[in-house]
């Protein structure tokens, strides 16, 4: 039997009928922060996609996003404030209904908060720099501001119970607030949030602690916590930290918390340390490519337990083989878009029943929102999918940075 098809136990008792995980992805698709019916139709169609399905990121905190939003009703989702419940339990409902577990992932999202700017709202960071690659202003946060996230990410913990979903996962990787805070390119801060390297860990190990706080009290005794971290931030010789200090990080948090997985956010799953994450531009130096053993084997002897999660560019059987090989669980994205029932084909043997491209065909199979269809089909896509050629008639504008106009305010420079 195929590792993939074996299933995998969690420290808390949880188990995962296979090896393959949806991760989260944005569908652009809430409307006012709330799920919406589209939000909850692609959720059902993709409920075969793994033995685990991660949401896209939702926000704890008012402040803490709209993010990667053009306009009302292409939104990030939110969960700061017991009134997202309702649709959220759909949610939940709708990615549970095929028996594989449902896990919210949950975040702020900071500087990266865009659609703040746009309505003329102050957006927030740890440390108030004039980023280059951004048109607004940023804010730095008060320590009382701080301190109300920190616990704005417990409560959001207990909408996710409260809802049903069967985990969380902290989003502290792809540049969003926990990786501001960590890192030492965007984090100045000189009190108890900033500067070492072990403040830098603070708000992290602070967040966790918020959520392990209220899932203790709260949830079943299997519910299920991960971290999501990425595991570099490196941009030419800006340096943001190495995957010699995620690795202490990782080791601090799997220390200290009985973690059920750390989730690597890689755009390819054998990536190596220099390589460029996520939507990077610039490469590191030669000196940052500092050993030849993937990521996912750098990051093993500091995870005291937890289970570890990869992803990045698994479009078919031997690509997910080699990945099961590496880590424990595989997760799989962009082909997931394509055809939900990626995963499923493979641990069935039905490979050469694999949608790999999108068509409008496709489109109505996997439930693709009109948001997801408008990044993918407009020019320029930041991550590329494979057959977007084909939707390019069903574009409706707003997909993304090429087609972004922000408006005049007191927020935008």
């Amino acid at each position: 039997m195929s590792k993939l098809n074996q299933p995998l136990t969690f420290r808390h008792g949880a188990t995962v009928t296979n090896r393959f995980v949806q991760p989260p992805m944005l569908t652009n698709s809430a409307e006012d922060g709330f799920a919406t019916q589209d939000t909850i139709n692609y959720y059902q169609a993709h409920a075969k996609s793994g033995g685990m399905i991660i949401t896209e990121y939702m926000y704890v905190s008012e402040n803490g996003g709209p993010a990667l939003t053009w306009k009302r009703g292409r939104e990030q989702l939110a969960a700061y404030d017991d009134k997202f419940i309702p649709q959220l339990t759909k949610v939940a409902a709708a990615m549970k209904s095929a028996g594989n577990k449902a896990i919210m992932q949950i975040a702020h999202t900071g500087r990266e908060a865009n659609f703040r700017a746009m309505e003329g709202k102050p957006v927030y960071a740890p440390t108030a720099l004039d980023f280059p690659f951004l048109p607004y202003k940023v804010h730095e946060f008060t320590d009382e501001q701080v301190q109300q996230v920190v616990a704005d990410f417990g409560a959001a913990a207990k909408r996710a119970i409260d809802a049903g979903f069967d985990g969380v996962e902290i989003h502290g990787a792809n540049h969003y607030l926990i990786q501001q805070f960590f890192s030492a390119y965007s984090n100045r801060r000189t009190d108890q949030w900033g500067g070492s390297l072990e403040k830098r860990m603070n708000f992290p190990l602070a967040v966790v602690k918020s959520v392990m706080d209220t899932v203790k009290k709260y949830a079943p005794k299997d519910f299920i916590v991960g971290y999501r971290i990425s595991p570099e931030e490196i941009h030419g010789k800006n340096i943001g930290y190495t995957w010699h200090e995620a690795t202490q990080l990782v080791d601090r948090l799997t220390t200290e918390f009985d973690l059920d997985y750390i989730h690597l956010s890689i755009p390819q799953f054998d990536a190596k340390a220099g390589d460029a994450m996520l939507l990077d531009t610039s490469k590191a130096d030669q000196e940052f490519k500092d050993s030849a053993k993937p990521l996912a084997t750098l990051f093993q002897p500091y995870l005291n337990g937890a289970k570890e999660i990869i992803v990045g560019g698994i479009r078919n059987r031997a690509q997910a083989e080699a990945a099961s090989e590496l880590a424990d669980l595989v997760a799989v994205g962009r082909a997931t878009i394509v055809d939900p029932l990626f995963a499923e084909k493979i641990l069935n043997g039905e490979d050469d029943q694999i949608v790999s491209e999108v068509t409008p065909e496709q489109v109505k199979v996997n439930h693709m929102t009109q948001g997801l269809i408008d990044v993918y089909s407009g020019p320029k896509a930041a991550i590329p999918l494979p057959g977007a050629e084909n939707i390019q008639s069903l574009h409706q504008g707003f997909g993304g940075w090429a087609e972004m106009k922000y408006p005049k305010n007191s927020e935008v420079k």
